[in-house]
């Protein structure tokens, strides 16, 4: 099944530059596939329709289309490709899910509260459709608002798994959500890494937090049952993940915003997990229970000396 291109403008709902009714199209994909349902969001700076920066025929097509500065850009992969949503039989049904996020990042962070409504809207659309059908959402960046603002709409038990790529969010905003009646049941992963840092920290600088000194996903590391939290630059995680028979490589950059869907073998990680080969409790499980501290990938700290260390200088 070819990919189906969806676009919020605000909260509203609507196929990508296709006529016809949302509705239809979705009943007849949803005729065709009795796999699971895979939403992905985008984050900052990509727009449906821009000639550039549109995500259905960049990160969200089967083969990104060509363009001068677009190919120059090497974080424009092929979500779906990389999914295994290749348009065969028995994959699932994989949504294209686009919002306004260029502009400000003030008027993009405000914009991803309304694109959330549009979430929620076509989540419940395809409850309706097939109500005992698997939807799953995987994001990036805002993107990350995006879900969790859909996923604080939706009714109880709507999505059965969401993945939070460098999730740009609040802590106590997520957690008021993850707890509630409606997301209780979502097993969530959020995957952040120190590479990460400096984006995190300029959203605390530039946005005002909902709650007083709150602090973003990634640096908080929150302690709740449906959340588990993968530092995907800590070496310990990473050996953690190798004993599963998940290799992922070790990271090359100090800052990279890109890292949780560009660093080689995290696809077949999160193939496993939204596909419930992985459940997310055995993966929490064999993970450390905190992350390392913020800052500590551009400023490693001074390595340890032994006890005796003083004694024999002197």
């Amino acid at each position: 099944m070819p990919m189906l291109s969806i676009t919020a403008d605000g909260s509203t709902l609507g196929l990508h530059e296709e006529h016809g009714s949302l509705s239809a199209r979705l009943h007849n994909a949803l005729r065709r596939d009795d796999g699971p349902i895979t939403i992905m969001v985008h984050g900052y700076k990509y727009q449906p329709g821009h000639p550039v920066h549109c995500p259905h025929t960049s990160l969200f097509a089967s083969t990104p289309a060509p363009h001068p500065r677009v190919a120059k850009l090497a974080r424009i992969i092929s979500w779906p490709r990389h999914l295994g949503l290749r348009g065969q039989p028995c994959e699932g049904l994989g949504l294209s899910f686009g919002w306004h996020a260029r502009g400000t990042i003030w008027r993009a962070y405000r914009q991803a509260e309304q694109a959330g409504v549009a979430l929620a809207d076509l989540i419940a659309l395809l409850r309706q459709l097939d109500p005992t059908r698997q939807i799953n959402l995987i994001t990036h960046s805002l993107g990350a608002r995006v879900a969790l603002c859909g996923l604080e709409r939706c009714a109880p038990i709507s999505v059965q798994t969401a993945i939070l790529l460098a999730p740009a969010e609040f802590s106590q905003h997520t957690r008021r959500i993850l707890m509630s009646e409606q997301a209780r049941a979502t097993q969530v992963l959020c995957v952040t890494s120190r590479e990460n840092d400096l984006y995190d920290f300029l959203l605390e600088q530039c946005v005002a937090a909902p709650s007083k000194g709150d602090r973003v996903i990634g640096h908080e590391a929150l302690r709740l049952p449906n959340l588990t939290t993968l530092q995907l630059d800590d070496p310990d995680s990473l050996t953690a993940l190798r004993h599963l028979g998940y290799y992922v490589a070790a990271p090359t950059n100090r800052i990279c915003h890109w890292s949780p869907y560009l660093r080689p073998g995290v696809f077949p990680l999160y193939r496993a997990v939204l596909s419930g080969t992985l459940p997310l409790p055995q993966l929490r499980a064999r993970l450390p229970h905190r992350p390392t501290p913020r800052w500590s990938r551009l400023l490693p700290r001074a390595p340890r000396l032994p006890a005796n260390a003083l004694a024999f200088g002197r």
